[in-house]
């Protein structure tokens, strides 16, 4: 059976990827590395590497997409197809950097971390879910069990530009985006998709939180990618 690196966004765990585990099950030995735990792309992909298997399927959503995208700089050989979802290829624009600086020093001031706070969720998930109180109580949850330590080392790994490895890289491929994400949009994911040769994967009434949002529609999309014929 495949082993399916699932890996997650920043202040995300495995909680992102409840419903692809258990739904591709059958076809798929699903897999959520630990991405807390180093300050570099380099140091990140090396850590997955170490814990996988010789070959793998995998899928990076937002800052998970670009340790995907080092891991086929480290090692394209061991990636049998690869599956980006709400995610960039790009390193930060000085306005992105300048914004990532900003959060930094909001989150490192004393008090309680909040996390995925409610102004926040208008950002990341569709405006008809903000009154979804399980799926809201699943974000916040997961990102208050990461904390504030996790948060500032992830937001303050340099992105790299990943076009390079996209266009190299010959297995079958998935690139997803949902609907109504403004943090990594359907514009800019239409990008990678054409760099990447395959239609824009487009979940409908969805922001950025594609996996948990509407995770029939994203476990539907990663089983035909799966099934892909390498």
């Amino acid at each position: 059976m495949t082993q399916l690196l699932l890996l997650p966004g920043l202040l995300n765990d495995a909680d992102l990827w409840r419903d692809q585990i258990a739904s591709l099950a059958d076809i798929a030995d699903g897999l959520v590395p630990d991405l807390t735990q180093r300050d570099t792309l380099a140091a990140l992909a090396q850590s997955v590497l170490a814990n996988a298997a010789p070959s793998f399927a995998i899928a990076g959503f937002s800052f998970g997409g670009y340790v995907a995208q080092e891991i086929l700089r480290q090692a394209p050989q061991r990636v049998e197809r690869l599956a980006l979802l709400n995610t960039a290829i790009r390193v930060d624009t000085p306005q992105r950097a300048t914004q990532r600086r900003a959060l930094n020093k909001a989150a490192a001031a004393d008090g309680y971390f909040l996390g995925m706070t409610d102004r926040m969720l208008d950002t990341y998930i569709d405006p008809s879910r903000l009154e979804d109180h399980p799926l809201v109580s699943r974000i916040q949850a997961m990102t208050e069990r990461l904390g504030r330590e996790v948060f500032l080392r992830q937001n303050s790994v340099e992105r790299q530009d990943g076009e390079a490895v996209l266009r190299a890289f010959s297995g079958p491929k998935l690139v997803i985006c949902g609907e109504h994400d403004v943090l990594t949009p359907p514009s800019s994911m239409a990008e990678i998709a054409e760099i990447a040769g395959v239609p824009l994967t487009l979940i409908t009434g969805s922001g950025h939180m594609t996996p948990m949002e509407r995770p029939e529609a994203v476990t539907a999309a990663l089983r035909g990618w799966l099934l892909t014929p390498g």
